[in-house]
């Protein structure tokens, strides 16, 4: 098995697995009231949303949701300009945090969104609560905007913007990352 972790598109056949990851403690504990319509998700893909599944060698080991937040219909982040994107990213299995994946997973994801030229920067909503979160995007140059309350969640929301990720990118240079298409 190889040690690279790569995206690929998420399946309707992932649909099992992402049940799984979604009922385990620490993916509940990240996101306690927001259930997932994996069935609905698949069933009629939307241009403004994206599903990922990162493998590490052919072992799936986590989740990457991608969306244009000005896009969708539920306007969650509210009144916000085109071209954002915004992440929701997790390791489905306990065994497999503190291993550096979530780190890999999110600069695929990074490069993935900000290969559009015309995206300006990606946003992230952990819970307020959530400091080690904080802390983990704060390590890939995403900076806090505010405190703010998304249904009956209290978040804390970050962005990063293009060139403060482009100056991350050029301070990890010659990394190998791949996206499967």
């Amino acid at each position: 098995m190889s040690n690279q972790i790569t995206l690929r598109p998420a399946t309707a056949a992932d649909i099992p697995r992402l049940r799984h990851w979604d009922e385990q403690p620490h993916v509940i504990a990240a996101n306690p009231n927001d259930p997932w319509d994996w069935e609905s998700d698949f069933a009629a893909p939307a241009d403004w949303q994206e599903h990922w599944i990162a493998e590490l060698g052919d072992r799936p080991i986590g989740f990457i949701e991608i969306i244009d937040p000005a896009q969708e219909p539920t306007h969650y982040w509210g009144d916000v300009p085109a071209n954002l994107r915004a992440l929701d990213i997790w390791i489905g299995e306990a065994t497999d945090l503190n291993q550096g994946y979530g780190t890999t997973m999110i600069q695929l994801a990074l490069a993935h969104c900000f290969a559009d030229p015309a995206v300006t920067a990606v946003l992230v909503d952990p819970l307020a609560s959530n400091t080690r979160a904080h802390r983990f995007y704060e390590r890939q140059g995403f900076t806090f905007v505010e405190h703010r309350r998304f249904g009956s969640d209290d978040c804390s929301v970050y962005r990063l913007n293009r060139a403060d990720w482009a100056q991350t990118m050029a301070m990890t240079e010659g990394q190998s990352l791949t996206i499967a298409t």
